[in-house]
């Protein structure tokens, strides 16, 4: 990600990459029982996301207006031109194939090691999760986020769902508003204001007696992405780059700490001000520090994101977060013998494991387009994954309900 949010000359921001190792570390321990408020890591992924794309958005949009070559002769391209096809195909070969690779792998590992109810539930959610709407149907089917979800191999794919429909309805905002002469003004004005509407309907269904429609819906999540958006455009960028490294240091100390303390003390849907303005504080919080660390260079905060580990756990992070919860839910309950800890650790270990085969013999590959993944070789192996899937779906046989049970006829 580029510090001018440029395409060209862009630069790699070590300190998002550890940002990201903290969030999933957080998210780990969340499921796990040992981090009350982990789950606010999906908000600062979420933030991350947001700033991410629409600069990468808007760097395109800037580089297509340049002139293609110098001299008399040069040539203005359309202003503000954005290939929407080109970039829905990298957000595809970026995200699909390890997705793809963990459900052909979940099914069948629910099969083999999970209960009838959770294999019945992973084959009728995985329709839904293979149309990135996983959300939704937990949605309209009233499945509650906070006390179904340890029955649902899938269920922390609801977050995946809506970042997939954030990426396909904000490029085409970014896409029409970008062509304008002030063009990342608009931008700015446009998440500003969507982060506020989005704030408005979750503090209205937040009231609910089940969250799980102002948790998982995607109008009223959006306001964390397009706040990640707004600090990623132009004015918020010029504006944080006068900042001096002496006033940004103990502002990112603060702002990471205030994250930290939410993360410790929040209690899921039990907090009384979550969805009265807690999330959007955490996610305003997040941006603030996200954009410092992007435009005020050599922040100790910064550093501190940028070290190994963080930023080791943030590499992996999204094929960490696709794996820890079906790993949580069939490996867990057999590592009882050695106490919460130890079987978290396990638990994790395997996820890393996982996660580390998936980032390096599967989204490293697609995503920097090694041998096998080019061209019309890497669209026959992600269709081939994609076709296993499907004939699991079909072939696996559907548990019957009350299988096992006592017949109530033979007793009589």
């Amino acid at each position: 990600m580029p510090r001018d949010g440029s395409a060209a000359g862009r630069s790699h921001i070590t300190a998002l990459d550890g940002l990201r190792g903290f969030a999933v570390a957080a998210v780990l321990l969340f499921h796990a029982g040992h981090l009350r408020g982990g789950f606010l890591g999906v908000d600062l992924f979420f933030v991350l996301s947001g700033f991410l794309i629409t600069g990468l958005l808007l760097g395109e949009a800037k580089a297509e207006a340049k002139p293609k070559a110098k001299g008399r002769g040069a040539k203005r391209r359309a202003r503000g031109r954005i290939a929407l096809a080109a970039f829905w195909g990298r957000r595809a070969r970026r995200l699909l194939p390890a997705l793809l690779c963990v459900v052909v792998v979940t099914v069948p590992a629910t099969w083999a090691w999970g209960s009838p109810e959770q294999l019945r539930f992973a084959l009728d959610d995985m329709p839904w999760v293979g149309a990135q709407a996983v959300n939704w149907h937990y949605i309209t089917e009233q499945i509650g986020y906070w006390n179904a979800s340890d029955t649902r191999v899938f269920a922390h794919l609801w977050s995946i769902g809506v970042e997939w429909q954030f990426y396909l309805a904000w490029p085409l905002v970014v896409a029409v508003a970008a062509r304008a002469r002030c063009g990342e003004r608009i931008v700015a004005a446009l998440a500003g204001a969507g982060a506020l509407v989005s704030l408005a309907l979750t503090v209205s269904l937040g009231a609910a007696v089940d969250t799980t429609r102002a948790y998982e819906g995607t109008d009223t999540r959006a306001a964390a992405l397009l706040l990640g958006a707004l600090v990623a455009t132009a004015p918020v960028r010029n504006l944080v780059r006068r900042v001096p490294r002496r006033v940004a240091d103990p502002v990112c100390l603060v702002l990471a700490c205030g994250l930290a303390v939410a993360w410790a003390v929040t209690e899921g849907e039990k907090a009384p001000l979550l969805f009265q303005g807690g999330l959007f504080l955490h996610s305003l919080t997040a941006a603030v520090l996200i954009v410092l660390m992007a435009q005020v260079p050599g922040t100790r905060a910064a550093r501190i994101a940028g070290s190994r580990l963080p930023r080791g756990l943030g590499r992996l992070s999204y094929s960490l977060y696709l794996w820890h919860w079906p790993v949580y839910l069939l490996l867990l309950p057999r590592l009882t013998a050695l106490g919460d800890w130890g079987g978290t650790a396990v638990a994790i270990g395997v996820s890393l494991v996982a996660a580390a085969v998936t980032t390096r013999c599967v989204e490293d590959p697609v995503r920097f387009r090694a041998g096998w993944a080019r061209g019309g070789r890497g669209l026959i192996v992600v269709g081939a994954v994609a076709l296993a899937g499907a004939v699991l779906w079909v072939a696996v046989p559907e548990p019957v309900t009350g299988a096992g049970t006592v017949d109530v006829d033979q007793l009589r």
